[in-house]
């Protein structure tokens, strides 16, 4: 469809140019503008419509809240599992030395 408002405003052009009327010509190329500015609208339209999701693959509150409280506990998970052990005596048979 925006291709038929681009044929019609090459069209409003051919017609401005090849009149002699001078306010023909200039209502031909107004008509030309809008027919242009209509056109490129609804290239934009499409372009922009091909482009977006689908709403069906949005995902729900619920769902979204359940997917968080899987990644927290995953995240709990893995933090204390990377906890530091406790350090040990390098040798535990030998008695700390005193000090000097």
């Amino acid at each position: 469809m925006p291709w038929l408002f681009l044929l019609l405003a090459l069209g409003a052009v051919v017609i401005a140019f090849t009149t002699t009327s001078v306010p023909l010509a200039a209502i031909a190329l107004l008509l030309s503008l809008v027919f242009v500015v209509i056109g490129v609208m609804g290239l934009l339209a499409q372009r922009v419509g091909s482009q977006s999701r689908s709403e069906a693959m949005m995902v729900d509150p619920v769902e979204l809240r359940r997917l968080r409280e899987q990644a927290d506990a995953r995240r709990a998970g893995a933090v204390s599992a990377t906890a530091p052990a406790p350090v040990a005596p390098d040798n535990p048979a030998r008695p700390p030395s005193p000090g000097p």
